[in-house]
């Protein structure tokens, strides 16, 4: 298997084949610097990497029965959005790298993150994989979406924006500059607007981790009395799919954000490779920067369980194995697996940083 840069270097020139060629370099700069910052931020930038590695580090996990499965699930993939009902809704909200796979690797990938955001320090791994696990099989046994519109008011509490913070995403939104989008976007984010032909005003974002370097353009529109904006993101095909079924170039993402037990985004949907979403102060995820103590509470990894069981159940043909496999499933052996997969991000991040230690000083030299 390559060491760490060089399978950077290879998943790079696959992204630029895949995009046609059509490649954000300022994104893939501000990658880097993000991947640096550390551990955790490494983790999200990396997915192909965990695709690459999983099974090599925990071979075990190909005996998990197969699920459509979300794929990049780490602790800051969960959100709110508005249902078409009009109810706020808390859950996963990101299916960018969404492919058939051992169910098991979700839940180590976000058990994984959680440990990594939260330095260990305050939540041990067995806590962790104990609450996630628990949740998990609640999910499994009863799925449900997580509706924080009259329940859970500690959660609504915590992701409901203040004034202040409703006032800086509008100015963040006025504040972006303009551009071309590629061919065909302009038409998909009309098209995802509240009427046809409205005016809009395009320009590139930069945004996430993970998918820096892909293409994302804003739509911004006036609409009876206030702005609506759209966002377009280039997607290809998931990272394990890459990996472990190279021919697979199947989009999943609607497949699973719409799932039978969900309160889906009623304007978040993939179209012709690209992937439209409604950006509003009502979308909203809770940081490790703002909200590490929430993050890291039982009662929050434990409906982070239960919402990815909620995903996992809409594939509704292997949700039996599933089940069966996961009541087994001990505590023990979940955080073994973690600790393998924490290990090999350390040591990935460790060589990444050396690497660019090694650049800079080759710059440095030639100046």
């Amino acid at each position: 298997m390559q060491d760490f840069p060089q399978s950077m270097k290879a998943y790079e020139a696959w992204l630029k084949q895949a995009l046609g060629g059509v490649v954000d370099r300022s994104g893939f700069t501000r990658k880097r610097k993000k991947m640096a910052e550390g551990p955790f931020p490494f983790l999200r930038g990396t997915y192909w990497r965990y695709a690459e590695t999983l099974l090599v580090d925990c071979p075990e996990i190909a005996k998990a029965p197969p699920i459509l499965a979300v794929g990049d699930i780490h602790a800051e993939n969960f959100g709110t959005w508005r249902d078409a009902e009009g109810r706020l809704v808390w859950g996963v909200n990101d299916f960018d790298e969404a492919a058939r796979m051992p169910y098991a690797a979700d839940l180590v990938r976000l058990a994984t993150s959680l440990v990594l955001a939260g330095h260990e320090s305050t939540r041990g791994v067995k806590t962790v994989c104990r609450a996630l696990l628990a949740g998990y099989r609640e999910g499994l046994d009863d799925p449900q979406p997580i509706v924080i519109e009259s329940d859970y008011g500690w959660l609504r509490k915590a992701v409901m924006r203040r004034r202040g913070e409703r006032k800086a995403f509008w100015e963040k939104i006025a504040g972006l500059p303009s551009g071309r989008p590629p061919a065909g976007w302009r038409e998909a984010l009309a098209a995802s607007m509240p009427e046809p032909r409205l005016p809009m005003t395009i320009g590139p974002r930069l945004a996430g981790t993970g998918s820096l370097g892909r293409p994302r353009y804003v739509a911004v529109a006036t609409w009876r009395g206030g702005p609506v904006v759209r966002e377009a993101k280039a997607l290809v095909p998931s990272g394990w799919s890459l990996v472990h079924k190279p021919r697979d170039t199947t989009l999943n993402l609607n497949t699973i954000a719409g799932g039978a037990y969900r309160a889906p985004d009623p304007h978040y949907g993939e179209t012709n490779g690209v992937l439209v979403r409604r950006l509003s102060p009502n979308n909203r995820k809770i940081e490790v920067e703002t909200g590490l103590a929430v993050m890291l509470s039982p009662r929050l990894i434990h409906l982070m369980g239960r919402d990815l069981a909620a995903c996992h159940a809409g594939d509704t043909a292997r949700t039996g194995a599933v089940r069966k496999h996961a009541a087994t499933l001990e505590v023990a052996v979940l955080a073994a697996w973690v600790e393998a997969a924490k290990a090999r991000v350390m040591d990935d991040h460790a060589a990444f940083m050396a690497a660019l230690a090694r650049r800079s000083k080759t710059a440095q030299k030639r100046k």
